[in-house]
C-alpha cells in the first residue's frame, strides 16, 4: 500500500508542477491541499489518513495536542530548517521524523524592496488611477538618493537590503541587541546608538528581525510615534515585532506617510480584518518566500527528504 502526502497550502496549486515528484509515484501518493485549514479540528479530520505532511513555513503549527491527533503520521517536512510553531518533543514522542529544506533570503530581499519602491513612488495608486480613466499624476513620489534607510536587524536579509540601498545612494543605519559596530562597519552601515535613535531619525524604517521573546512588539505606540510623519515602515518579517493595533492607528491617523506589509497576525488575512482597509497601507499575501527558485528548492527537497525517509536515512532532521 503506498504512503500519503499531504502538502499544505498549495494556494497556487504548484508543487507537482515546480518540483519532479514522480521518483516517489510507487511508494506515495501525493495530494495537495490548495486551501488553508485554520484550526485544529480541521487538521486532524483532514489529515488523518496520510503519512506524510509537507508544511509550508510557520504557517500551519504542530502542537502536540495536533501531533497526538494524527496516528498515520510519521514524517514532517517544513519548508526551512527552522520552524517555530512545530513541537519537536511531542513529534519524537510520537515518532514522527521532521525534516526541513534549505531557503534563499533573495526573495524576501527583493519582495522589500518592491514594497518601498512602491509606496515610494506611489505605484498602486497610480497604476489604478491609470487604468480606471482617473487623474494623471495625482501623486509626488518621495526621493530614496539622500534620504536615511533604518534596518532593525542586519543579519543575512538585512545586510543585502542594506547593500540596495547603498547602491541607490542612501545613507543606510542599522541596530539590533546585538549588532556590533565592527559588523556595521563591514556591511558599510552606519550603527545607530539606539533603537529610538535609528526609528526617529529614519525616512524608510524596515524589519529584519527574527521573531522571539526580546523582538516581539519591539515597535509598539511609544517607537512608531517617534517616527517622521514623512516616514515610510516596512515589515517583511513577523507581524508580532510591530504592535499592529498602533500601526493601525498610526495609518489612520496619518502619523506616518504609510507602510509596506507582507506579514499578518492572523494569516491567511480574514475578509474583514482591518489590515485590509487601513489607509496609506500597501500589504502583500505574505510573498517574501514566494518565487519560482525557492518553490523549487522547497518542493525539491521536499521530495529529496522523503526520498531518504524511505531508505532508511533521513537528511536534513530538525530541530
Amino acid at each position: 500500500m503506498r504512503l500519503r502526502c499531504a502538502v499544505l497550502d498549495d494556494f497556487q496549486n504548484v508543487a507537482t508542477e515546480i518540483a519532479d515528484f514522480s521518483p516517489l509515484a510507487d511508494d506515495v501518493e501525493v495530494v495537495p491541499f490548495t486551501t488553508h485549514l485554520a484550526d485544529e479540528d480541521a487538521l486532524a479530520a483532514a489529515l488523518a489518513d496520510f503519512d506524510i505532511v509537507v508544511t509550508l513555513r510557520e504557517r500551519v503549527p504542530f502542537p502536540a495536542s495536533l501531533i497526538a491527533r494524527l496516528p498515520r503520521l510519521k514524517l514532517l517536512i517544513a519548508s526551512g530548517m527552522r520552524n517555530s510553531v512545530i513541537d519537536y518533543a511531542a513529534a519524537e514522542a510520537h515518532g514522527v521524523t521532521v525534516c526541513g529544506t534549505a531557503s534563499s533570503s533573495t526573495p524576501p530581499v527583493e519582495l522589500t524592496w518592491a514594497l518601498l519602491l512602491g509606496l515610494a513612488r506611489g505605484i498602486v495608486e497610480e497604476s489604478n488611477a491609470l487604468r480606471s480613466g482617473g487623474p494623471w499624476q495625482s501623486t509626488v513620489g518621495a526621493d530614496l538618493h539622500g534620504r536615511r534607510l533604518g534596518l532593525l536587524g542586519l543579519g543575512k536579509i538585512g545586510s543585502r537590503v542594506a547593500h540596495v540601498g547603498l547602491a541607490f545612494g542612501m545613507h543606510v543605519s542599522a541596530w539590533s541587541q546585538n549588532l556590533t559596530k565592527e559588523y556595521a562597519d563591514e556591511v558599510g552601515v552606519q550603527l545607530a546608538a539606539s533603537k529610538e535613535e535609528l526609528i526617529a531619525e529614519s525616512d524608510f524604517l524596515s524589519v529584519h528581525l527574527a521573531l522571539s521573546d526580546r523582538t516581539r512588539g519591539l515597535l509598539g505606540a511609544p517607537e512608531l510615534a517617534l517616527l517622521k510623519p514623512t516616514a515610510y515602515l516596512i515589515n517583511t518579517s513577523r507581524a508580532a515585532i510591530v504592535d499592529q493595533d498602533a500601526l493601525l492607528t498610526a495609518l489612520h491617523e496619518g502619523r506616518i506617510a504609510g507602510a509596506g506589509v507582507d506579514v499578518f497576525d492572523i494569516e491567511p488575512l480574514p475578509a474583514d480584518h482591518p489590515m485590509r482597509t487601513a489607509p496609506r497601507l500597501l500589504a502583500t499575501p505574505h510573498l517574501g518566500y514566494v518565487s519560482q527558485a525557492n518553490y523549487a528548492t522547497y518542493y525539491g527537497q521536499a521530495v529529496e527528504d522523503i526520498q531518504a525517509y524511505l531508505a532508511g536515512s533521513p537528511v536534513r532532521r530538525l530541530p
